[in-house]
């Protein structure tokens, strides 16, 4: 099975494709780590990947379809893929489907987590990350652990998003509603689109998409 997460920055798309990693086996596709380890890899790609990066220039829908198409010539995927931050446009949505249908493959479900813009600023401006597993802890929901240990891997470093404060949240939002928000449409229109409540608690929404996948893969 392969799907796609959509949602604003902080509507805990990483925490959701981490379970289902876990629990179904899929392999994530996050295309800010592809983009991380491309640079690094001294491959042809990465070579051209890191010239772009390093000129401070965007890196172009061609060259992340080409990072997909290489994780999807090299990985088995026997659990199917999560794709996680791509695509964010009509354009890229449109690559992605002819990509997928050049490979064989098909888009089983879309997520989309829904959430209200003031309530998920409040959720982020609380939000920690353990540096080492990536397991996220709230201030008022979810507090890191008394003994300051994360209570997934025993980690003891945490971390902020400097970018987690309220103007640049509302700035990162506007930016997901002018360029992603149009791909609730385009999959609804396809018959691909479900949607969850992304402000319910982390394991309510792990079992709404749960619940979603099963409904696409009765379809």
């Amino acid at each position: 099975m392969n799907i796609i997460l959509l949602g604003p920055p902080g509507a805990g798309k990483g925490t959701q494709a981490r379970k289902l990693v876990e629990e179904r086996n899929m392999v994530q596709l996050s295309t800010g780590d592809m983009l991380r380890a491309a640079r690094t890899s001294g491959t042809e790609m990465g070579k051209t990947v890191a010239a772009v990066m390093d000129r401070g220039d965007l890196v172009t829908d061609e060259i992340v379809i080409g990072l997909i198409r290489e994780q999807l010539e090299s990985d088995d995927g026997k659990g199917g893929y999560i794709f996680d931050g791509f695509p964010r446009t009509l354009a890229q949505a449109d690559a992605l489907g002819n990509l997928l249908v050049e490979m064989g493959e098909n888009l089983d479900c879309v997520i989309e987590m829904q959430v209200d813009d003031e309530a998920l600023v409040d959720r982020i401006t609380a939000r920690s990350t353990c540096a080492d597993c990536g397991e996220v802890y709230n201030d008022n929901t979810k507090p890191i652990p008394a003994n300051g240990k994360c209570g997934k891997c025993g980690g003891t470093n945490f971390q902020r998003r400097a970018d987690d404060n309220a103007d640049s949240l509302r700035t990162r939002l506007m930016a997901y509603y002018k360029q992603t928000s149009p791909l609730v449409g385009y999959y609804y229109a396809k018959g691909d689109l479900k949607s969850v409540d992304g402000l319910a608690s982390m394991d309510d929404v792990a079992t709404s998409i749960a619940s979603a996948l099963r409904q696409s893969e009765k379809n």
